[in-house]
Formats: C-alpha cells, sequence, structure tokens
C-alpha cells in the first residue's frame, strides 16, 4: 500500500550507524522483508509480484529493522470538512 515504508540501521563500523528507508512509491506496491542465509532483504514490489527495487543488507550489521504500516484511514485531526455555500 502506497505510505508503507520499512527503516532499516545498520552498523556501518568504528561505532557509527547508518538509517535507511524504503518507501512503497505508489499505490498498489508493498513492502517486504526476507531474511536467509545470513542476507535481510527488504523489496517494494508491485501487485503482480514484480520486484521494484530490492536493498540487502548483512543481518549481523542490522542493529534496527522497523516496519511502518500505511494509515488504513486518515485520523480525525487529519480529515477536514468540506465547505458547502448555502
Amino acid at each position: 500500500m502506497k505510505g508503507d515504508r520499512v527503516e532499516i540501521v545498520i552498523d556501518a563500523g568504528s561505532g557509527t550507524t547508518r538509517t535507511y528507508e524504503i518507501t512503497a512509491t505508489r499505490a498498489g506496491r508493498r513492502v517486504g522483508i526476507t531474511h536467509s542465509r545470513g542476507v535481510v532483504e527488504v523489496a517494494e514490489t508491485t501487485r503482480g509480484g514484480s520486484t521494484v527495487r530490492t536493498a540487502r543488507f548483512l543481518a549481523n550489521r542490522v542493529l534496527a529493522l522497523v516496519e511502518h504500516p500505511a494509515a488504513d484511514a486518515p485520523a480525525a485531526d487529519e480529515i477536514t470538512p468540506a465547505l458547502r455555500s448555502v
């Protein structure tokens, strides 16, 4: 879903960290995470299942992996009433 995003924090060595963010850029796309054989892979895919872009990280370097799902419906403070002329 557009707005889905995954934030990845990795150890860049020498006590420093780097943060990467993968976001679903269009409607109908989603961000998926797979973990296998010491590699964490984050991929943006289309409805049909074809991969648009991929980011791979060594699992022993990943410090945090945070998924931020898109909001299903706008919150009450995000809804603005439509002005009607009477």
